[in-house]
């Protein structure tokens, strides 16, 4: 006993400086806070706003946060003005002032779309989920909590990200979701070490003790039992490292859970667990004295010390500590009506168990009194939850609503902007399409222009072409006609020469005596006779011959067109006679014979006729 009793000096004294030392933080804090200018004041307002939200003074939070508020919003920085109204909302949250909670949170919701940084609206995001579970709305609570996960991949922030996994494993040890107790769990105390806010690794290690807690009941692993008091302790010593740094309250609460693990898990007759257990009851009453909001934790120990003195059938001290515990309660300026009934109860049942029927009737009374005041205010505050809520989700909808007009008017301005764009477009395409077409049927026009210049060069080239051709047929024929006369006159000379030879040879035959000069000279007067003719013969018409033919009923002989030939050059009989050496005689008769081929009359002169041919 007298070692317990150093042990309390201790603990006393410890308490003592731990008060003197957070005093002297705060004495620091406020020097260093005067000596910033505006600018930067509202990060350190927001951080000695939190501390002293978690140490429960909410009236000098608030009063912290609106100051941070309100200089950032001045400067212009969003991100920590949405951090201030997100703590405000969280205390407003924890004092059951719903409105003032959803007022701050629309706030910090309203600023962060402003500053359109992601971290800002994950503070924000969390200021609604922080609402939402103020009025036990676990769907929502979840939406937003995502919501902000999810803007917190992409910028990290390990302590926002803790906070809101806390949040998280809360709303679902309400569920006894073992599974997603200790996820959550987990998730927060990793991030939590990533953090200097040994506060809030001091929670997510309770966290981590009662996801333990969980696991031992689903399965009765001792190692797992083993784990429940393993995080408390770890949670206690962040207290003992960081006194000025970790709340009393988060450590009363460490304390207490870690006597309540004694008295549930091990049996009366563990004297080394009851030492442990009385211990850290005595060590959570004693560090909660004097501290803002703790009157719940002291109870809690002492009903914890009550069950030992029990046991030990020390009824005066069961009773001095329930009576410790029902006074503690009492002095609440709002009494937490649960645990109030509960000690009450544990109160009036020892009176009748000692036989003290009349103080046991009168505990009763009260604890029928405290339940009817617990329900009052239990309907009271769940009249204000489905009222908020109402409002809430009323102002959710008219916020859809609204949203959907701007849609909708956004989609009609599009609509418009698009009908104008595409009417701009349509007039520039029948412009354009309208220039095209004038474009094409000026090139076409100049192409059929083109078109008809080369059709005209074309029919140009084809008719010089033709009359080149023409004029080479002509030629062709011109030559062809001199060549032909040529060679007729040529013809009619040979056979001239021909008939000459052949009459020297028979001459010759029939031993006739010649006179080769006589012969010589007749035959250089008819050379000369021939070349006249010859000449006068080239001279002929072309058509001359195909004109006789033409005329002609019967076919003429060669020796007929060489008559008619010479009839057209207007020789006489005996020119004929020697040039075809015939006789004159013989010149009548084929011309004779010749008028009849021709179809003449007999009255039509044959030389006449000839000659008009030509």
């Amino acid at each position: 006993m007298k070692h317990q009793h150093f042990k309390r000096i201790f603990l006393l004294i410890g308490i003592c400086i731990s008060y003197f030392v957070t005093n002297a933080q705060t004495l620091l804090e406020s020097i260093s806070l005067n000596r910033l200018s505006d600018k930067d004041k509202p990060a350190l307002l927001t951080q000695l706003a939190e501390r002293n939200r978690i140490n429960g003074d909410y009236k000098g939070a608030i009063q912290k946060a609106q100051q941070s508020a309100a200089l950032a919003l001045k400067f212009k920085n969003l991100t920590e003005a949405t951090k201030a109204y997100t703590i405000q909302s969280s205390i407003y949250a924890t004092t059951k002032e719903f409105v003032l909670s959803k007022k701050a949170g629309d706030s910090a919701f309203l600023i962060a779309q402003q500053s359109r940084q992601p971290v800002a609206m994950a503070y924000a995001y969390y200021a609604q989920a922080l609402f939402y579970n103020a009025i036990d709305n676990s769907e929502q609570i979840t939406k937003y909590c995502g919501l902000a996960l999810k803007l917190l991949e992409k910028v990290a922030d390990p302590y926002l990200s803790a906070k809101i996994y806390y949040l998280l494993y809360m709303v679902n040890t309400h569920w006894d979701d073992v599974k997603n107790v200790n996820k959550y769990a987990r998730a927060a105390t990793e991030n939590a070490l990533k953090t200097t806010d040994y506060n809030l690794l001091s929670n997510c290690y309770i966290a981590l003790s009662v996801a333990a807690d969980y696991n031992y009941a689903s399965n009765k692993n001792e190692a797992l039992r083993d784990s429940i008091i393993y995080y408390l302790n770890k949670a206690q010593s962040l207290y003992q490292q960081y006194p000025k740094y970790v709340a009393r309250k988060t450590y009363g609460i460490a304390c207490v859970n870690s006597a309540d693990y004694y008295l549930r898990y091990f049996s009366d007759t563990d004297q080394a667990a009851k030492a442990n257990a009385i211990r850290y009851a005595e060590m959570a009453n004693e560090v909660m004295k004097g501290a803002i909001n703790g009157e719940e934790i002291r109870a809690s120990s002492l009903g914890i010390l009550s069950e030992y003195a029990r046991r030990d059938k020390n009824f005066v001290m069961t009773e001095a500590y329930l009576q410790e515990a029902y006074s503690v309660l009492k002095t609440q300026k709002v009494p937490y009506y649960y645990t109030l009934i509960n000690v009450s109860t544990a109160l009036a049942t020892f009176y009748e168990q000692q036989g003290e029927y009349k103080k046991a009737l009168e505990l009763q009374k009260r604890v029928t009194e405290y339940n009817s005041k617990y329900f009052d205010e239990k309907r009271t505050l769940n009249a204000q939850k489905l009222e908020v809520q109402y409002e809430a989700e009323k102002k959710s909808n008219e916020v859809k609503l609204l949203k959907q007009r701007e849609k909708y008017a956004r989609q009609q301005k599009y609509l418009y902007i698009g009908i104008a764009i595409a009417s701009i477009l349509g007039l520039i395409f029948m412009f354009r399409s309208y220039h095209f077409r004038l474009r094409y049927s000026l090139q076409r026009e100049r192409q059929l222009h083109l078109e008809k210049q080369d059709a005209e060069l074309q029919m140009k080239f084809e008719k010089e072409e033709q009359a080149r051709l023409k004029a080479e047929q002509l030629l062709l024929e011109s030559q062809q006609q001199q060549l032909q006369k040529e060679m007729m006159a040529s013809q009619l000379q040979l056979e001239h020469k021909k008939e000459m030879l052949f009459q020297l040879k028979e001459k010759l035959i029939d031993n006739q005596r010649l006179n080769i000069k006589k012969i010589w000279n007749e035959e250089l007067l008819l050379d000369n006779d021939f070349e006249e003719a010859k000449f006068q013969i080239q001279e002929v018409h072309p058509e001359f011959f195909s004109l006789i033919n033409q005329r002609a009923q019967q076919k003429l002989t060669p020796l007929d067109l060489k008559l008619c030939a010479y009839l057209h050059l207007k020789m006489d009989t005996k020119k004929i006679a020697r040039l075809m050496n015939i006789e004159a005689k013989s010149v009548r008769m084929s011309c004779y014979r010749i008028k009849q081929k021709l179809g003449l009359g007999r009255d039509e002169d044959l030389k006449l006729f000839l000659q008009d041919i030509g």
